[in-house]
């Protein structure tokens, strides 16, 4: 098995090559390969930190659930029963659990955002 490049590196290679060009762009393109460098920072942090965070994500859901299941379950099942009345904000660890799994989505989609303190 090739082990380099890694697919992280490859991101990371090819948004450093659209920064180095950038300031080369007519506007409008340079804000295009803005975005797609964000973009590309966004898939690096997914492969990086993702997997860890889904699973962290479906942990806490088990626990507030009662379950287990793969997180798409999981979520269902929670949407299913805020729903149905069955849990609210006052469902113990439920707020708690929503909050970590947000703040690890976040840290992925834009880690320059800080989260108030909870």
């Amino acid at each position: 098995m090739i082990e380099h490049p890694k697919a992280e590196e490859l991101v990371e290679a090819v948004a450093r090559w659209i920064d180095s060009v950038r300031p080369q762009l007519a506007p409008r393109d340079a804000f295009l390969a803005r975005v797609a460098a964000n973009a590309l920072g966004v898939v690096k942090r997914e492969l990086q930190q993702g997997a860890a965070a889904e699973a962290a994500a479906v942990e806490r859901l088990s626990a507030v659930l009662g379950r287990g299941g793969t997180l798409s379950e999981l979520n269902a099942d929670l949407c299913a029963r805020l729903r149905a009345g069955e849990m609210d904000a006052a469902t113990p660890g439920l707020l708690a659990a929503l909050r970590a799994n947000i703040t690890e989505q976040i840290a992925i989609d834009q880690p320059s955002y800080a989260p108030e303190p909870g």
